[in-house]
């Protein structure tokens, strides 16, 4: 059964007029082609009044979304299940909240790695809610170089409310396995893309967020904090998450105004929660184009173009 969040009910009410119309119809064998194509009309013109005027702290809502596909989904979607998952950072464990492996994209192999969360309560817990401990990084490290050594490039997806804060993970390193993965990312000398695909939260982001492109789906999110946090530390309250999220410059057309992002990747029009297919189209025509364009550079041009953007990044006065 489809969620839906608080200013997406009136999209629910004429989507169930619509159902019962329809029923009505069926019932009655009255022809109700008309009434039903009317409602039609209203729901599309109610979808783009919605989504066209989103606040930030809506857009966070939506990166949030349980609806939304998660890595594992654009990965088998892209593929089409012509994945291979691999394992393991070859010292503690196997981190359930970093996916990744080798997998067929339009013929070519290429080495996709993502934060992944679960689907239902169980998944959740398993998948440690989208939160990597430093293994997870080790592991998306091992990948990138494994990548490396066969030519092959590197597609991250990116949607994490932040690396796990925990205790253990401090005492194995959290902070010195994002650094390492932020260093390593920065000399890979094959084509590295990142796409932003739902939260992308402070350090656990970006220990897989150094590539040749970053993207970020237009309802996502990428910064140091989450609003929440933010409001917290400021206001010692939650009740001011929407004013942080304002302040915060969070959503993709900031950060592509603010010349963090290199590109943002249009949604459907009632957003990748409810439109799935026309998600993973987006995502993998964005990819593609990306592609195409890195394979032209030489990896040393490439490198230093990454180094260069990065050290860019941002805006000061």
């Amino acid at each position: 059964m489809a969620t839906y969040l608080d200013f997406e009910e009136p999209l629910k009410e004429l989507e169930e007029q619509i159902i019962q119309t329809k029923e009505i119809g069926e019932n009655t064998e009255v022809d109700m082609a008309d009434k039903i194509s009317e409602l039609d009309k209203k729901l599309k013109a109610k979808t783009k009044e919605i989504f066209s005027g989103l606040t930030p702290w809506q857009r966070v809502q939506l990166s949030r979304h349980p609806d939304r596909p998660y890595t594992l989904a654009y990965i088998e979607a892209l593929t089409g299940g012509e994945f291979q998952e691999l394992h393991g950072d070859r010292n503690v464990k196997d981190d359930k909240a970093m996916v990744g492996g080798f997998g067929l994209l339009d013929g070519e192999t290429v080495m996709f790695i993502g934060q992944q969360k679960g689907v239902n309560t169980k998944m959740r817990q398993y998948r440690n809610f989208g939160m990597p401990n430093p293994e997870g990084y080790r592991k998306a490290l091992r990948l990138m170089k494994l990548a490396e050594k066969f030519d092959k490039p590197i597609v991250t997806f990116i949607d994490t409310p932040g690396a796990f804060p925990g205790l253990e993970a401090e005492e194995r390193g959290q902070g010195e396995a994002i650094a390492r993965n932020i260093y390593e990312m920065m000399r890979l000398k094959v084509p590295v893309i990142c796409v932003i695909i739902g939260e992308g939260a402070s350090g656990g982001a970006l220990g897989i967020g150094v590539g040749d492109k970053v993207v970020m789906m237009e309802n996502t999110w990428y910064s140091v904090i989450s609003p929440e946090s933010c409001s917290s530390i400021l206001w010692r309250s939650w009740d001011y998450k929407e004013t942080a999220a304002e302040a915060l410059k969070l959503t993709s057309a900031d950060m592509k105004k603010l010349g963090i992002v290199d590109d943002v990747i249009k949604e459907p029009a009632n957003g990748a929660h409810r439109s799935h297919e026309e998600a993973f189209k987006a995502v993998k025509k964005n990819i593609l184009k990306h592609l195409k364009e890195l394979k032209g550079i030489a990896p040393e041009k490439r490198i230093k173009h990454r180094i260069d953007a990065f050290s860019k990044r941002g805006v000061w006065k």
